[in-house]
């Protein structure tokens, strides 16, 4: 191509049009890279053919808080305890580690059900270890199945001591996680309880409203299917969960995230890298 340089504003748009479409060629090409997530421990997994998308330190087991419950309900799932049966918050339920925030009072009387439906939504801690006491053979039993589940769904680096997660001893690896939130995503009650926004039961005699810990699920954007948080100060904040973004299932294990926010933030970062991943794909199938 010849350019008549006695023309220099034609030449130097026939130039610039050249550099631009050469420019736009580029960032279209160009992958969609790093989500950039501030959490210590990630995995992000296509539900349906278990392919990984991104991961850092997955294979690492930590300790992982209030995720447990996840585990907890199984496992009183499992047994096939009636959801209706009432039972109390006693003495026992209150001697929780420190940190073991409740707004359960002793003597407080509710059903399998409701407690169960606290501990997966508000993280109750005397819900969920309520649900361990009065779990077939005592706590004892409870933290034997909790192991015995992990190791029948393949949670290689996963142990638990406790149905609360208040432990720092409750480990496992996000791979190990992935595991746990795909087991709970098939249970209808656990989707339905874990991202219900908000409920209320009667503690004494007022009653008393508790709220989702995860506000993701109030977000109109979000398609969640299951999820789970939680902290302790050995585990950082954390979230899990499975949910549906340009139409592919996929599963989210954030661990030790710094921050009040981050572990949101995370997700958010994620919700956006996928709809840009979606988003290339259209435009490299269109050329």
């Amino acid at each position: 191509m010849a350019f008549n340089f006695k023309e220099p504003s034609a030449a130097l748009r026939v130039l610039t049009g050249l550099c631009l479409g050469f420019l736009a060629l580029q960032a279209a090409a160009k992958p969609i890279g790093d989500p950039k997530l501030k959490s210590s421990s990630v995995l992000i997994m296509d539900q349906n053919d278990s392919s990984v998308l991104y991961s850092r330190h997955s294979d690492v087991a930590m300790p992982i808080a209030s995720i447990t419950k996840l585990m907890t309900a199984l496992v009183v799932l499992d047994a096939k305890q009636p959801l209706d049966e009432p039972l109390q918050i006693t003495d026992a339920d209150r001697n929780l580690p420190k940190g073991g925030f409740s707004r359960l009072a002793v003597g407080t009387t509710l059903s399998r059900g409701d407690l169960m439906h606290l501990a997966l939504m508000s993280s109750e801690n005397r819900a969920a270890h309520a649900l361990g006491s009065n779990y077939p053979g005592g706590m004892a039993a409870m933290v034997a199945a909790m192991n015995a589940k992990a190791a029948a769904l393949g949670m290689a680096n996963a142990h638990f001591v406790d149905p609360t997660g208040l432990s720092s001893q409750n480990v496992a690896s996000p791979e190990d996680l992935s595991k746990l939130v795909i087991a709970a995503a098939h249970n209808p009650t656990i989707r339905g309880y874990s991202t219900d926004r908000s409920y209320a039961v009667k503690v004494r005699r007022h009653m008393v409203a508790f709220r989702n810990t995860d506000n993701l699920v109030a977000n109109p954007t979000w398609n969640i299917v299951v999820q789970k948080t939680g902290y302790i100060a050995e585990a950082g904040k954390c979230l899990v969960m499975s949910a549906v973004i340009e139409g592919r299932s996929v599963v989210i294990v954030l661990l030790d995230s710094f921050g009040k926010y981050t572990r949101v933030a995370d997700a958010k970062r994620i919700k956006t890298w996928m709809e840009a991943r979606a988003n290339e794909r259209v435009r490299v199938s269109m050329r």
